[in-house]
């Protein structure tokens, strides 16, 4: 004799559940300090870039005795035991893979020391304080906009939630009916069959003395009888509604189960993708051109330097943000993984996990689905107009960041004197007149840009 199958109660499923939303809201909290880590070791990587090079400028016309102090001086603040493990994985990526390399090449920096001095003061350190400054605006945006995509989803976790609840609620109501019309069933074949007996037992008396208590029974017992079928009746509407409440119930709530498991990839496996894309967003393309006019200024000296110089601008030829969102990804793969997918929980042996498609709800999941077919073709040409707004948007905004002027070259071409020097060097980068006016379109195309993503989502 086989056991009976055993169910989950309602208070285990919603515990599951709720587990399993706890769960990917501690993963959503700690994607949000996996990106705070990030923002602050780039602010503090670019600061250490900033006073790296103000300090070198300062001891440039002293280089033989000081380079070394300065070099040293990094060199053992990254190795420093604080946050070692966390410094340690950042070495995978290509910007700090270029300052490790930097800091190696000072050990090897040599001439035009007044030149290199006015370069770094007054061209690279600039850059890298716009770096600073851009990379923390769009850190900024790129973090509202993820908290927005992440109170998005709870919001749709916590709609699965309520539908899961309504559809338990109305299967067990509709199982209570059930159970009520099988007693009603049984206590009509009851005062049937007791009718019968009685009808059976019933012996020949005088005619004149039992005609009215023969009469009088039959009265009652087909009152009884009515009385059971009309309760039956009661309850076979009162299941009939319930099961179809049931049915609908569960039909949106399976609905529900897929829009919420899709919502959930679509935020692991494109959002978070594209979240990271905009924090970075021209954050590495503007390092390579602040490094590569440190390129440009180095690969002037000394010929004894290029084998250094070589292996810094492979290393920056090798920025990359998609290579290094990969990297950020794996490192920490526990928090930027997907969950798993929601199962289907059936309730009280409803083994159903497909939609219900049975008249009387066919002809309204019929329409249902003529609606979202209709919706989604508006979405697509609505999509595909925002995507190409949106690329040649972020295409303008690569253009803005990856304009080539590091070039540094016609600074060497000057005499001896330093009228010659002064006349080369008020040339650079911030004193040009256009970087105001394209300052000011960069940073108009960074707001439409997010505000095209806000109203439309990645």
């Amino acid at each position: 004799m086989t056991s009976p199958a055993k169910f989950k109660k309602d208070k285990e499923i919603i515990a599951e559940y709720d587990t399993q939303v706890k769960e990917i809201r501690a993963q959503l909290t700690e994607q949000m300090k996996c990106l705070d880590q990030q923002c602050e070791l780039r602010v503090q990587l670019l600061q250490d870039l900033q006073d790296f090079f103000r300090k070198k400028a300062e001891i440039e016309m002293d280089y033989s005795r000081n380079l070394e102090k300065l070099a040293e001086h990094f060199l053992a603040k990254t190795r420093s035991t604080k946050d070692q493990q966390f410094k340690k994985d950042q070495n995978v990526l290509s910007p700090v893979n270029c300052w490790n390399l930097l800091l190696n090449q000072v050990k090897w920096e040599s001439r035009d020391h007044t030149t290199l001095s006015d370069i770094y003061l007054n061209n690279i350190i600039p850059r890298f304080v716009q770096v600073s400054e851009d990379s923390g605006r769009l850190f900024k945006k790129s973090k509202e906009v993820g908290q927005q995509l992440q109170d998005d989803l709870m919001k749709v976790l916590n709609e699965l939630y309520s539908v899961m609840k309504t559809y338990h609620m109305y299967n067990a109501d509709s199982i209570s009916a059930q159970s009520k019309l099988k007693e009603a069933e049984k206590q009509e074949e009851k005062q049937i069959g007791k009718s019968v007996k009685q009808e059976d037992r019933q012996t020949p008396c005088s005619p004149d003395s039992t005609a009215n208590v023969r009469i009088e029974e039959k009265h009652v017992r087909r009152s009884s009888v009515k009385k059971i079928e009309k309760m039956k009746e009661k309850h076979q509407a009162k299941y009939t509604e319930n099961k179809l409440k049931a049915i609908k119930a569960q039909n949106e709530y399976l609905l529900a189960l897929e829009a919420t498991n899709a919502s959930v990839f679509k935020y692991y496996i494109h959002d978070l993708s594209d979240l990271i894309d905009c924090c970075d967003l021209g954050y590495h393309a503007s390092l390579n051109r602040a490094l590569r006019t440190f390129l440009s200024a180095e690969l002037n000296l000394e010929q004894s330097k290029h084998e250094g110089l070589d292996a810094i601008e492979n290393a920056v030829e090798n920025l990359d943000a998609t290579s290094d969102k990969q990297r950020l990804m794996e490192m920490y793969n526990n928090v930027f993984c997907p969950p798993m997918k929601f199962e289907f929980q059936p309730h009280m042996g409803d083994m159903a996990s497909q939609l219900c498609a049975q008249q009387p709800v066919q002809s309204e999941l019929v329409q249902r689905c003529q609606q979202l077919q209709s919706r989604l073709s508006t979405l697509k040409i609505e999509n595909e107009e925002v995507k190409k707004t949106m690329e040649a948007t972020l295409q303008t905004i690569q253009d803005i960041v990856t304009v080539e002027d590091f070039d540094v070259s016609d600074c060497f071409q000057y005499s001896n004197s330093m009228e010659s020097v002064k006349s080369t060097v008020s040339e650079t980068f911030m004193s040009k007149p256009s970087i105001a006016k394209r300052r000011a379109n960069q940073q108009e195309t960074e707001q439409f840009y997010f505000t095209v993503r806000e109203c439309y989502g990645f």
